[in-house]
């Protein structure tokens, strides 16, 4: 996939008149892309249309608009876009209750570490996990973590022919497994073009 430019960006003022509309796309956009592990983990597999998203509402909420802050932006957003032979998500594990998310954070510890992704026929690939920065550290792990998974041109193939894709977590403090819908293997290969 194309990585953005500054040409690809709305200026500070463009955005402001077309946030209302860019964002509802977005969020639906979003939703198509996000898959539920269990009930507390969801996964949001990023694009080049959510990565777009990010980099302008940073440029909004920081005011900024000069040419080296802007690609200080796209330097530190571009890598979550897919490039064709893998899919990147941001996994987000979700608790209402500030104290239970606080108690999960120290039991789900190094969960970031333990996500697959299976293509029927073929051996789970394990997330690679926060490559950016570690997000974890050794009393708990953090509510958001950026994951990439690197897939062979076999596994690919197979995706594109309609083999069967689950995701899971194979922490034993949370074993949970989620297998995509059709809509979300078809919104998901298109990643691979």
């Amino acid at each position: 996939m194309n990585k953005l430019t500054r040409a690809d960006l709305l200026t500070l003022e463009a955005y402001a008149q077309q946030r209302g509309e860019f964002r509802a796309r977005v969020i639906a956009h979003k939703k198509q892309r996000s898959v539920h592990l269990g009930e507390h983990l969801r996964l949001i597999f990023e694009d080049r249309l959510s990565v777009q998203y990010q980099v302008q509402e940073m440029l909004r909420i920081e005011r900024i608009f000069e040419t080296a802050g802007i690609q200080d932006e796209l330097d530190a957003y571009n890598p979550l876009i897919p490039d064709g032979r893998n899919l990147k998500a941001t996994l987000l594990i979700e608790y209402d209750d500030v104290e239970q998310r606080k108690r999960e954070l120290v039991r789900l510890r190094h969960i970031e570490h333990a996500i697959t992704l299976t293509v029927y026929g073929h051996a789970p690939v394990t997330a690679i996990a926060d490559e950016d920065m570690e997000r974890s550290n050794d009393e708990k792990t953090a509510a958001v973590h950026f994951l990439r998974f690197e897939l062979g041109a076999a596994m690919i193939a197979d995706w594109n022919a309609g083999a069967a894709v689950t995701l899971a977590s194979t922490l034993p403090a949370m074993p949970v497994e989620a297998t995509l819908t059709p809509e979300q293997r078809c919104m998901l290969a298109a990643d691979f073009s």
